[in-house]
């Protein structure tokens, strides 16, 4: 494929926008820096355009195309027997989270333009957004976890900044700072991960690591080894970066940056990376069923503890943030029971509903002049009807709503928690709980906004529809929210799943395994059963978009009624069960604490300034007491000469025998 020998100017083209921006802000105006931020990724979109025309047409001239395609580049590090090289891939997989990463990309960088119009920090704020871009494709791109690991840390890198963007706000460099070091948690585990694979395998490439890892046998109850702690240490990392259960705690906070970030970082990409990885180590995975239980029992219960927290949110997005924790959930469950590809299939259309969703809520933002309570909103469908229609089409694809995107990956996602031969049944009514509190809590956001009295003053603020370089982006999100999901309908709807067949052989190492494991354990799977979990999924989403619709729209005194009388669930729920009051009291008041009176005030203080300011006292007390001999006194100095010269002819006397 041509396109391989210049695979590096997809990444590299937001790398330039990064830089002229960034380094040329002074000398332009806005018009200029838009045409270079959004221009450079527009351009990387096409060159992915290209290479997914040049890789349709390999395929089917090799008659299916298998071995990812590597173009090494140079040689980045030579250390003994160790070499990593700066080398690239493309593989069904890659070609996919391209998609995303550059098409939702330049759909928010369209949308930015016309949201931080009058923001200060314009040039800066689009400097940070096109360097994002860059480190996420170099990780999706990455064929070695080395080349990985660099856009691993480069988009927290990223996310640090944007998260921060209003650094003159406290709460936002807080929830800036929270981001970075809880991901350094997680990337701690990366690292031991990384290292261990070097230590088991002498390489860092993808191909050698897999190929490797192929030839291994299944690590079985009582022969846990060496894979299944490499994919316990991956995990970690991907527990960080994807805000899962224990490291889920930066990402709502993380909503203190603009929307467009939130869009882009929060919702359709960065906090993807976690389950790229996984998929990515399928073939480890796949030897390691320890690990894969972690993930789907870890995944299943972020997905039902956030989505509870969702409930009961004031904040419109954070609503969407604690959203965006159960739906990543979501897709672990389905990485934890062997359906790597609907894993990814709901990443993507998760990236353009959610996209939708933050970007809508942002135009909502806009249109009450800063206001993010729900309780300060409603009846808005008349004055911006096109937001409303683009939000609806993204609640009815985040619920399930059938033919809508989201209903083809959830399902896939649910049929496998229930007949994989992964799976684990419980996980399954955790997915399914979730599927039902997930349309009632997106749906309360949807009646809040947009339907019954509005509840703030109209005469105060001035209620307007958003510019159509905002809108434009909701629309095309809004028809990738409806059909997006539709290269994906399973045959039980007389669909030839597409996505699934285009995945496969990504997916090839770790798809023999779980034949071999479906073989072994063959269960009762029939036409019936999908059909009934499918009816399922449709029943529990319609139940919680109904009792939504009762709650909040038909009786809306209602919501007052259920919070008093679930007094307590309810405290807990608004005040997200104290997880972060905890956090401070057994990790952050400790090491503040710690760091304050031992490491300062000990080890600082007393020992290192101590020692450094001892010496120089003691330099100047001796240097002042020399100083007293030296008096200007002739007799004195005489008297020290006869002095000196008694002590040496005594010394020299007791010397001489």
């Amino acid at each position: 494929m041509q396109i391989l020998d210049h695979l590096w100017i997809i990444p590299a083209l937001p790398l330039l926008g990064s830089a002229l921006n960034g380094l040329l802000w002074r000398r332009m105006p806005k018009p200029a820096v838009s045409a270079i931020a959004v221009g450079s990724v527009l351009l990387s979109f096409a060159a992915f355009v290209k290479l997914w025309r040049e890789f349709y047409e390999a395929t089917h001239a090799a008659g299916g195309f298998v071995v990812p395609a590597v173009r090494t580049y140079f040689t980045w590090i030579a250390a003994g027997s160790f070499q990593a090289d700066f080398a690239l891939q493309v593989d069904q997989l890659t070609l996919v989270m391209l998609g995303v990463v550059t098409g939702v990309g330049s759909l928010i960088h369209i949308y930015s333009i016309g949201y931080m119009a009058h923001e200060e920090g314009y040039a800066r704020f689009f400097s940070y957004l096109n360097l994002f871009m860059f480190f996420m494709l170099v990780l999706v791109l990455g064929a070695n976890f080395l080349v990985l690991f660099v856009g691993w840390e480069g988009v927290g890198l990223c996310s640090y900044l944007l998260i921060g963007f209003y650094f003159l706000k406290k709460s936002a460099g807080d929830a800036g700072k929270k981001a970075f070091i809880v991901n350094r948690i997680g990337d701690f585990g990366f690292m031991l991960a990384v290292f261990l694979i070097f230590w088991t395998f002498d390489s860092l490439d993808f191909k050698q690591v897999f190929e490797r890892a192929a030839a291994m046998p299944v690590e079985t109850a009582g022969s846990y080894g060496v894979l299944t702690a490499i994919c316990l240490l991956l995990f970690v990392g991907a527990t960080g970066k994807s805000a899962q259960l224990p490291l889920y705690v930066w990402l709502p906070d993380a909503m203190e940056g603009p929307t467009p970030v939130s869009a882009l970082i929060h919702a359709a990409t960065m906090v993807t990376a976690g389950v790229y990885m996984v998929a990515r180590s399928s073939v480890l995975f796949a030897h390691a069923p320890l690990a894969m239980a972690t993930v789907a029992v870890i995944g299943a219960l972020t997905a039902i503890f956030a989505a509870t927290i969702g409930l009961v949110q004031n904040d419109i997005k954070r609503v969407l943030a604690y959203s965006t924790v159960s739906q990543l959930g979501y897709m672990f469950l389905a990485c934890g029971v062997g359906a790597f590809a609907a894993g990814i299939f709901h990443l993507m259309t998760h990236a353009f509903f959610k996209a939708l969703l933050f970007l809508g809520a942002g135009s909502v933002i806009h249109s009450l002049g800063g206001e993010q309570d729900l309780r300060a909103m409603g009846g808005l469908w008349r004055k911006i009807p096109w937001t409303h229609g683009v939000m609806l089409v993204a609640t009815l694809a985040i619920a399930g709503a059938p033919l809508f995107s989201g209903f083809f990956s959830k399902d896939a996602i649910l049929e496998a928690a229930f007949v994989s031969p992964y799976a684990i049944r419980p996980l399954y009514f955790l997915g399914l709980l979730t599927a039902l509190l997930t349309a009632f809590y997106m749906f309360r956001l949807y009646f809040c906004i947009f339907h019954g009295t509005p509840r703030f003053d109209e005469h105060q603020v001035h209620v307007h529809e958003s510019p159509w370089s905002m809108l434009a982006p909701l629309v095309v999100l809004a028809v990738l929210s409806l059909g997006g999901g539709w290269v994906g309908i399973p045959k039980l709807l007389w669909g030839e799943n597409h996505f699934e067949h285009f995945l496969a052989p990504a997916f090839g190492a770790a798809e023999q395994l779980k034949v071999q494991a479906e073989a072994a354990h063959p269960a009762a799977h029939s036409i019936a059963l999908e059909w009934g979990l499918m009816a399922a999924a449709i029943v529990v989403a319609l139940a919680g978009a109904l009792f939504a619709m009762r709650t909040y729209y038909s009786r809306p005194e209602n919501a007052d009624r259920l919070a008093a009388r679930f007094a307590g669930p309810h405290r807990w729920l608004l005040n997200k069960y104290w997880v972060d009051e905890i956090y401070d009291f057994l990790f952050v008041h400790p090491i503040q604490w710690l760091s304050t009176n031992v490491f300062w005030r000990v080890m600082d203080v007393r020992a290192i300034d101590g020692a450094v300011n001892g010496v120089a006292w003691t330099a100047a007390a001796g240097g002042d007491r020399l100083r007293m001999a030296q008096s200007g006194n002739t007799r004195s100095y005489a008297a020290w000469v006869v002095l000196g010269a008694a002590l040496l002819t005594t010394f020299l006397l007791w010397l001489g025998p």
